[in-house]
């Protein structure tokens, strides 16, 4: 008997209004980061489409990683939205006028048994990879564009690279520490590349010709 593949698009009610709410609520704490000036409407204005097209290329494209990556091994897996960390990132942008992001939206949740190391290593990294992917990608893209354009782009690309090098510090729940106990040199190799992209993106910033960020 051949079992039906179930297209990435496909949702739970559930899950599709977590991921929305998160993605929306999300992107408001980023825009307050990208641009502090939470009630000038104009500033607002140009940081808010930026916001959504870097969380909803970071953020959500992550989930579905690890989603898919779960699916993959046969597992059961979905979003789960943690309301009360989105609004603590909305709060502390809001409060520190951007200075302090804590974006810890949710999780994606998977049910399997006798889950290995290895799958466990392989789904967690499948997240912070995408966003790595993602992140490149967007600013190949922005540096053949200009203007407001551009810095949509760039800024996506920066964003996917931050989510990458939060979600692979080594604590908790985040993907760091199921990736590090399955493969070391992975985690270290993953970490030094998010983390050199994330606070330095002018090291491929600059080579690609792109100035001002």
């Amino acid at each position: 008997m051949t079992h039906k593949k179930i297209s990435i698009l496909t949702f739970s009610p559930q899950e599709k209004k977590d991921l929305i709410v998160s993605w929306l609520t999300l992107s408001l704490a980023f825009a307050v980061m990208i641009n502090p000036y939470f009630f000038n409407i104009t500033s607002f204005i140009v940081s808010l489409p930026i916001a959504l097209v870097a969380v909803g290329t970071g953020f959500v494209l992550h989930e579905l990683a690890h989603r898919e990556a779960a699916k993959h091994f046969g597992f059961h897996s979905e979003f789960r939205a943690w309301y009360g960390g989105l609004a603590l990132a909305v709060g502390l942008a809001v409060v520190t006028q951007g200075q302090f992001l804590f974006a810890a939206p949710g999780a994606t949740y998977f049910i399997g048994e006798n889950v290995s190391r290895k799958q466990n290593g392989i789904i967690s990294a499948a997240g912070p990879i995408t966003n790595l992917i993602v992140g490149l990608s967007l600013i190949l893209i922005g540096s053949q564009l200009e203007g407001f354009f551009q810095t949509v782009f760039v800024y996506a690309g920066i964003i996917n690279f931050m989510f990458a090098a939060f979600n692979l510090i080594p604590f908790l729940m985040l993907d760091g520490a199921k990736v590090i106990a399955w493969k070391p040199l992975l985690w270290g190799a993953l970490i030094l590349i998010a983390g050199a992209l994330a606070l330095m993106p002018s090291i491929i910033l600059v080579p690609l010709g792109i100035k001002g960020f």
